[in-house]
């Protein structure tokens, strides 16, 4: 009689490494080829069947390309301790690095940069990022709380940056198309699952979630079109991240640097640091 597996037994370590193996779109041979396993014990692992050594398990998760975050939820579903830390930003081991991230957003003025979390939250900026944030916002309701300084919900929200942006519904599709290619890239957390619904019950999101392929032609880059009592501005960003981080949390910043798309841009910003520098000196 044959018995059929219904993946009952399957562990959460199992169903885990299965799930990320078809998100990368792995087969089993291809994985265990990497990996330099046979695929018999690959499913045997993925099944239940054989419990992987702490070794292994990190070996398949580097395999996997799988963020820290992620390395040590793998861990801990094979029965193992995090490997990964997660220190507060504020800690002293994380010093050098806070230091060469205000020495980046610094070397970027007179033109915006900043750093976020993994969902987006701002965590660092530099003058010309809060200027163009007060010059956002000064087509807003109102200011958002203090507490309320996640970038992707204030870019999509009626009364966050929208009124500001000229071209929101184009951003907006390209922001949600990029939240979801790093969920599959990066894992889905509590919390960017908890974003994502946000993000998609504000008007008119859902709707542009769901919008197909432009079939026109695009430029080189994709411009922010600002525009705010009479001033417009163009603005198009780079992101960069930390090359070997060894801590989940610093795995997971972006510091995105912004550059102006015009010569009116570019001069706004130097017109405005200017501004900033005499107040300073007049201080």
């Amino acid at each position: 009689m044959t018995t059929v597996d219904t993946g009952q037994r399957r562990t959460p370590f199992g169903l885990m490494l299965r799930d990320w193996r078809r998100a990368r779109g792995m087969s089993q041979l291809s994985l265990a080829l990497d990996c330099g396993v046979s695929q018999r014990h690959l499913s045997f692992l993925e099944s239940g069947r054989s419990r992987p050594s702490r070794g292994m398990v990190l070996h398949l998760a580097s395999a996997l390309a799988l963020p820290l975050r992620d390395q040590n939820t793998m861990l801990l579903a094979a029965g193992f301790a995090p490997a990964f830390g997660e220190r507060a930003l504020d800690a002293p081991e994380l010093q050098p690095v806070m230091a060469a991230l205000d020495r980046i957003l610094a070397q970027q003025e007179p033109f915006p940069a900043l750093v976020v979390d993994r969902i987006y939250n701002l965590v660092r900026s530099n003058a010309a990022a809060t200027e163009l944030l007060q010059f956002l916002f000064a087509g807003a309701a109102a200011a958002p709380p203090a507490d309320e300084l996640n970038l992707a919900y204030l870019l999509l929200a009626p009364d966050g940056m929208r009124p500001a942006v000229e071209n929101w519904e184009e951003i907006a599709i390209w922001l949600i198309r990029r939240l979801r290619a790093e969920a599959l890239l990066e894992g889905q957390s509590g919390d960017g699952k908890a974003l994502m619904e946000r993000l998609l019950a504000l008007p008119d999101v859902e709707r542009l979630a769901r919008a197909g392929e432009d079939d026109g032609e695009h430029p080189p880059v994709l411009l922010t079109n600002l525009a705010v009592g009479g001033v417009r501005l163009s603005l198009f960003s780079m992101i960069a991240s930390l090359g070997t981080p060894l801590d989940a949390g610093l795995q997971e910043l972006r510091i995105e640097l912004f550059y102006p798309g015009d010569r009116a841009t570019e001069d706004w910003f130097r017109a405005a640091a200017a501004s900033r520098t005499g107040q300073e000196g007049g201080a």
